[in-house]
């Protein structure tokens, strides 16, 4: 990971969308939107790929994905920064939620639901 922060790239993002009159764009019902899209262009380079393939992607391919990536973390910034969420500490308490959900006796080795651990 890189040594740049959140709390800066928050900054940086948010002087990007002003510099160009983005915000009145930028509602969290737009935001939302553009996530899922780019949440959908990072599917479409795994759509059809066998596991194998999907572990182990040509150089261009990655490329592509990193780039997909990197849209799909600045839209979750940006709406993270709309609703004055913080993503750290929101983070930190949901890996809490799941280390309860999901105890490690129970969870270890299944995909299983936590909601059917006991079954």
């Amino acid at each position: 990971m890189s040594n740049i922060d959140l709390i800066t790239l928050k900054q940086r993002l948010r002087e990007f969308a002003d510099a160009r009159d983005w915000n009145q764009f930028h509602s969290p019902k737009n935001l939302t939107m553009a996530l899922s899209v780019e949440v959908a262009e990072i599917v479409e380079h795994f759509q059809w790929l066998t596991e194998e393939q999907s572990d182990n992607l040509p150089q261009k391919k990655l490329d592509e994905v990193e780039a997909e990536l990197a849209d799909t973390f600045i839209y979750l910034i940006r709406l993270a920064d709309k609703l004055d969420i913080d993503l750290i500490d929101a983070t930190v308490r949901k890996i809490a939620v799941n280390e309860q959900k999901y105890p490690v006796d129970k969870a270890r080795g299944n995909a299983r639901k936590y909601t059917e651990l006991d079954e």
